[in-house]
């Protein structure tokens, strides 16, 4: 391991269970091992971003924290739960508690903002209201108060093909946000934007997870991004954790051990004054 940082200062979740607890954990595909023994904690309301060179384990890593990877070996809990374990209704009972924010939106382009961001409460309705997205108003007031949280209120009735990259992103964490979740997994949400929409979106992004005391993991390929937004960078490097820390402590030397020498990734942000 090449540097482990300081702890966060902040109290945020202290002497709670971490939303997320890693321990030995090994990921594959086949005889591959995408991630190698590493053993992780994320305190509630933390927000994470995890960077390193592609092919290092990080989408391998989220996918296992929503059940879509298996656990080889080792441990991972993730909200009081090991995913690896479940099937099924149970399954999708543990997933509807975890919001996933994907890099191209998973969006359905011809349906209004309002159905794509009512679609996150459909877990939590009776059966055949969620097969008529029959909404009642309680419904309607937290799908406007979700689009409120990412200042797309006044785009409620528009189809969502007719959005920006960055207003479909907004839509896509007002879905997340709408299924109450304990925790949101980002997927390289800003890789497809420029760079002052993935400013907006990374800001709204943050600023919810405030707001609504949520645990984000992010995956980044841009420095600039988590060092601005990101309480804590985790690094990894051929499956494994080279670097664990305060944003601060990512000097252009721990930068240079991580990505081995090669150049930093693009500055996500770099062209905003």
């Amino acid at each position: 391991m090449l540097d482990q940082g300081s702890a966060p200062s902040d109290d945020r979740g202290q002497g709670a269970a971490p939303v997320v607890r890693a321990r030995s954990l090994v990921l594959g595909y086949g005889e591959r091992e995408a991630v190698r023994g590493i053993d992780l904690d994320v305190r509630r309301g933390e927000f994470l971003a995890v960077i390193g060179p592609s092919g290092s384990g990080k989408s391998t890593l989220m996918l296992a924290m929503n059940g879509s990877v298996p656990v080889r070996s080792g441990t991972l809990v993730v909200d009081g739960q090991e995913p690896s374990g479940l099937h099924g209704a149970a399954l999708e009972r543990f997933r509807s508690r975890i919001g996933f924010v994907f890099q191209s939106f998973h969006l359905v382009g011809r349906l209004p903002v309002l159905h794509n961001v009512g679609s996150g409460l459909l877990a939590r309705m009776p059966v055949v209201r969620a097969m008529l997205q029959w909404y009642t108003t309680e419904h309607y007031a937290s799908i406007l108060e979700f689009l409120r949280a990412v200042e797309l209120e006044d785009r409620v009735l528009d189809r969502c093909d007719q959005l920006s990259g960055g207003q479909k992103q907004r839509v896509a964490i007002a879905r997340a946000l709408a299924q109450r979740p304990s925790l949101i997994l980002a997927d390289e949400p800003i890789s497809a934007l420029d760079p002052v929409s993935a400013r907006r979106v990374m800001e709204i992004l943050r600023r919810a997870a405030r707001e609504y005391g949520l645990t984000v993991v992010c995956n980044l390929h841009q420095l600039d991004v988590a060092k601005a937004f990101a309480d804590r960078v985790l690094a990894l490097d051929d499956g494994r954790v080279v670097f664990d820390g305060p944003p601060e402590d990512l000097t252009e030397s721990v930068v240079s051990r991580i990505y081995r020498g090669a150049p930093s990734p693009a500055e996500g942000l770099a062209d905003i004054a």
